[in-house]
């Protein structure tokens, strides 16, 4: 669930240099990277005690977990980015619809996903940069306590903004955000944006 900002050029009496005028994308750096691998195993390291805390209900741990999941997700970007593809048709009431809905079944989804690992173990393994825009890929094991083979996970960090933001997650070769967007499409294609946007509203 990627928004493009666009810069907005002021004119002045002294014209800067192009050099000055805007910054070119540039990789993250090794400090933003190490940044990146430190928040997510913060993260990770938070949302598994919340779900393992036997002193709580499921319902409220699953409540403290969705607080934290929306805190610490590019919520936004991510949604808008699972219905670029239709972008353009919708109007701007559709979108809204859409956004008012979007964090809580977006949360909601991957809690559904996590809760099932409440118990295992999450190790940073290695984190790189992402692209040009000084975004993370930090690399992550999940151990499972039953024994399985162990779960790889990459998790996407932002890092342009005030604090770093996870903006997607592939698990085991699967792109959460690709196979959430076929969905989607799926969805629309066979029902329409405003039924896709019921159906969000209704999911639990």
């Amino acid at each position: 669930m990627k928004i493009v900002l666009a810069a907005i050029a002021m004119a002045f009496a002294v014209p800067l240099q192009p050099a000055l005028a805007q910054a070119a994308p540039a990789a993250a750096t090794p400090a933003q990277v190490q940044v990146a691998a430190a928040f997510v195993d913060r993260l990770a390291n938070e949302a598994f005690a919340v779900l393992r805390d036997k002193s709580i209900s499921r319902d409220a741990a699953r409540s403290k977990f969705n607080t934290l999941l929306k805190a610490n997700f590019a919520v936004d970007e991510a949604g808008l980015r699972l219905i670029r593809r239709h972008r353009a048709s919708l109007t701007p009431a559709q979108l809204k619809a859409y956004r008012e809905v979007l964090p809580d079944f977006f949360v909601n989804t991957y809690s559904d996903r996590l809760y099932d690992f409440s118990s295992a173990k999450v190790s940073v393994v290695r984190s790189a940069p992402r692209g040009t825009r000084g975004d993370v890929d930090v690399h992550t094991r999940i151990t499972d306590p039953k024994g399985g083979k162990p779960i790889d996970a990459i998790w996407a960090v932002k890092m342009a903004d005030a604090k770093p933001l996870i903006s997607n997650v592939t698990v085991n070769g699967v792109n959460v955000s690709l196979t959430q967007e076929a969905d989607f499409n799926a969805y629309i294609e066979k029902n329409g944006f405003d039924a896709l946007v019921d159906f969000m509203r209704k999911a639990k």
